[in-house]
C-alpha cells in the first residue's frame, strides 16, 4: 500500500535470485501499481487444510475468529487487483490460475515463499523505485514539501485509491506538533492481512518497503502500525517509524494458524545484516 499517485508503468527488470532451488537465477519483469503485496502459500499440513476448509464453509477468519469480510469489487478494483496480481506473478515467473483477489494472494505468497526476508524487501523497494520515474517523484516532493496540507493529502489519497488493496479505511485526526491534523489513515481490517494470515507478509512486503519508499521519494515520513490482534492498521503521516530493531511489528511471531511454508521469524531482520 502506498499513498502518492497511481501509475501503470512499463515493465521493469528486477534481478534478485530466488532462495529456493526450484528456480535458477533469472531476470524477471515487474510492473507495479502502488505497493507490492506479500506472498507464500505452498502445501499445508492436513490440519491446516481442515482449518482452511472450515474457514471457507463458515465464513470466519481463522486468525481472529471473526466473520470474514466479504468484498464486492467494482470495475476499478478488479482492474487494479488483476494488474497487481500479474505484476507479482511476473516478478517470480510463477503463474497461477486463480482469479480476482485470490490470485493476488496466491501470487504474493509465492513471492514470500521464494525469497528470503531481506530479498523480499529489496525486491519490493526496487520495483517501486522503477515503477515511478524519479523525475515525477522529485516533482511531487518539490511541489509538496512536508506540511499539514501534504500530510492530509497523502492520507486522503490513500483512503480513496487503495481500498481495493487494504479494505475500508478512513482519515483520522491526531495531535501533531502542537496542533490537530488529519494525517492518519485508519484501516479497519486489512484485507491483505486477513486474506494471507501472515505477519511476515505484512512487515516485509508492505510495511517496511512502503515506509522507506514514501520517505525517500516524496520526503514524507510515515509510520505504519499494524495491530495483529484485530488486523487493523494505522498509517501515520509525518511520524518517523522506529528503527527496525526496535519496531514492535518485527517482533510479532507467526499466527498459530498461519499456513505459509516460509515461516516469519523474529530473527529475520538480522540474518543478512550479520553478514555485512
Amino acid at each position: 500500500m502506498m499513498a502518492g499517485i497511481v501509475i501503470f508503468p512499463a515493465p521493469v527488470t528486477i534481478g534478485i535470485a530466488p532462495s529456493t532451488n526450484q528456480a535458477s537465477k533469472r531476470r524477471t519483469r515487474l510492473a507495479i501499481v502502488s505497493v507490492i503485496t506479500p506472498s507464500s502459500s505452498s502445501s499445508s499440513s492436513s490440519s491446516h487444510d481442515v482449518l482452511k476448509s472450515t474457514e471457507a464453509r463458515s465464513g470466519f477468519s481463522v486468525a481472529t475468529n471473526t466473520p470474514k469480510t466479504v468484498y464486492k469489487d467494482n470495475w476499478f478494483d478488479r482492474l487494479a487487483i488483476d494488474y497487481l496480481s500479474k505484476a507479482v506473478q511476473n516478478s517470480t515467473g510463477m503463474k497461477n490460475e486463480k482469479s480476482g483477489y485470490e490470485s493476488l494472494v496466491v501470487a504474493a505468497k509465492t513471492v514470500f515463499r521464494s525469497f528470503t526476508p531481506i530479498q523480499q524487501r529489496q525486491l519490493v523497494a526496487k520495483a517501486i523505485q522503477n515503477a515511478i520515474p524519479p523525475p515525477l517523484a522529485l516533482l511531487i516532493k518539490t511541489l509538496m514539501p512536508p506540511s499539514k496540507f501534504s500530510r492530509a493529502y497523502f492520507a486522503t489519497f490513500t483512503t480513496i485509491f487503495f481500498r481495493w488493496l487494504v479494505g475500508p479505511c478512513e482519515v483520522k485526526e491526531s495531535e501533531f506538533e502542537g496542533s490537530k491534523e488529519r494525517n492518519i489513515v485508519y484501516i479497519k481490517k486489512c484485507r491483505l492481512l486477513e486474506s494471507t494470515n501472515c505477519a511476515g507478509i505484512c512487515t516485509n512486503l508492505c510495511k517496511i518497503p512502503s515506509q522507506e519508499f514514501i520517505k525517500n521519494s516524496f520526503g514524507i515520513p510515515v509510520n505504519m502500525v499494524p495491530n495483529f490482534d484485530d488486523m487493523s492498521c494505522q498509517m501515520i503521516y509525518g511520524e518517523n517509524p522506529p528503527a527496525l530493531e526496535d519496531d514492535p511489528a518485527l517482533k510479532q511471531p507467526c499466527y498459530k494458524l498461519c499456513d505459509v511454508k516460509h515461516k516469519h521469524d523474529t530473527s529475520c531482520l538480522d540474518e543478512e545484516d550479520a553478514r555485512k
